[in-house]
């Protein structure tokens, strides 16, 4: 039953921590390269809506942990869980309370909300591989296709972060691009 436990705490806190929120953290993103006011709108909803579950689901196996497992708080594992518990509510607080734009709060809002987001995300991240750590010294199983698996999926969360920097860079690229060749051909058809 114990390890049934384990298993589902660790499930809750890679569905939140691990797949949610940094999806959330995109979705936010995506709405910085938007120009239609509705489909900012929306993206800002999708993105508190991933939060909040997020949220939700970490204070379920936070209560699930205090439950069911020894919370001595004596190792890594379970000091930068309760970090991450106590920051993403300070986080979500923050979402919460966002000041209008334009005004004077937001430039203290803006940054304080998007380290504390880093923070969060960092630190989950760490802390289910930290996870998968203490599972295995507890269980003896391997966790090493657990460990490839999300490593993984961090690296392709970290290549669309990186590439929505750039995009519309891209963008512009292949537009030049594309008026070159357009440009050359015509060139050739009058010579």
């Amino acid at each position: 039953m114990l390890s049934f436990q384990i298993i589902l705490h660790g499930f809750l806190l890679w569905a939140s921590m691990g797949f949610l929120m940094p999806i959330g953290i995109l979705v936010i993103r995506m709405s910085n390269r938007q120009e239609c006011e509705r489909r900012q709108k929306i993206l800002l909803y999708v993105h508190a809506t991933l939060q909040m579950l997020s949220l939700l689901i970490v204070t379920v196996a936070a209560i699930m942990s205090i439950g069911s497992f020894d919370n001595s708080f004596t190792n890594s594992h379970q000091r930068i869980g309760l970090a991450v518990y106590g920051a993403i509510w300070l986080q979500a607080a923050t979402g919460v309370y966002k000041p209008d734009r334009g005004s004077k709060g937001r430039i203290i809002w803006f940054p304080v909300h998007w380290i504390l987001g880093v923070t969060v995300s960092l630190l989950g991240i760490i802390n289910i591989y930290t996870g998968l750590q203490k599972y295995h010294t507890r269980t003896l199983r391997s966790t090493s296709v657990w460990n490839l698996a999300f490593t993984v999926e961090i690296v392709v969360i970290l290549f669309i972060y990186l590439v929505q920097e750039k995009w519309n860079h891209i963008k512009q690229i292949k537009s030049d691009l594309v008026n070159e060749t357009v440009t050359t051909n015509r060139l050739r058809i009058f010579n």
